[in-house]
C-alpha cells in the first residue's frame, strides 16, 4: 500500500465546500430561467444552500405575477 502523501480527495473537496459552491452555480442556472438574477441567487445560495434550490423551484417566474 502506497504512503498518504496529502493534498485533497474527493471527500475532502465536499467537505470543504466544494458541493456548496457547485449547488450555487446551478441554482444561479435556474434563477436564470426564472427570469431572477443570476448574482443574486448565486450570492444567497452560499448562504441558504439547499433551501435556495427549493425556492427556487417552487416560486413561479418573476414575469407570471
Amino acid at each position: 500500500m502506497l504512503p498518504y502523501r496529502g493534498g485533497m480527495d474527493i471527500n475532502g473537496w465536499l467537505a470543504g465546500g466544494g458541493g456548496w459552491l457547485t449547488l450555487a452555480l446551478v441554482n444561479a442556472g435556474l434563477a436564470e430561467q426564472k427570469n431572477r438574477t443570476r448574482l443574486g441567487w448565486f450570492l444567497g445560495s452560499l448562504i441558504l444552500g439547499p433551501v435556495a434550490t427549493f425556492l427556487i423551484v417552487v416560486w413561479s417566474p418573476a414575469g407570471d405575477r
